[in-house]
């Protein structure tokens, strides 16, 4: 089901060619679901994205478009990574931007997880 006013998906997109294997990464984990892979211009110590494998646009689509096996599957990836990473004790953040006013960079949903040293307020005052 496509959600309205949203573009549709763009096979060119970084992260499509990431999940075809065209660009190279770092990959952190993988299973059917997802692929979490280190950022390549990181904003703290430890920067992982997390994508699934389908060809979800933004958060909007994921969550409606996507089966209940791939959003589970998707969400426990994001929790195994955290802990295989040894985060959990210290504390991280989770980020997913949608749409041009949050700074979505790139057109395929994806979970930014940050961690590895304080992170401070998650926006500035005012």
């Amino acid at each position: 089901m496509a959600v309205s006013g949203l573009p549709p998906y763009d096979d060119t997109n970084i992260f499509a060619r990431i999940l075809r294997g065209e660009i190279p990464n770092r990959t952190v984990y993988e299973d059917q679901w997802a692929l979490a892979f280190h950022d390549i211009s990181p904003q703290a110590p430890v920067h992982v994205l997390v994508i699934p494998k389908g060809k979800y646009v933004s958060f909007a689509d994921f969550s409606v478009s996507a089966s209940a096996d791939e959003i589970a599957g998707f969400m426990r990836a994001i929790g195994k990574v955290a802990k295989d990473l040894g985060l959990e004790a210290q504390g991280y953040r989770l980020l997913a931007n949608m749409g041009e006013h949050s700074g979505q960079e790139v057109p395929h949903f994806h979970v930014h997880l940050f961690a590895g040293r304080p992170l401070g307020r998650m926006l500035p005052p005012g």
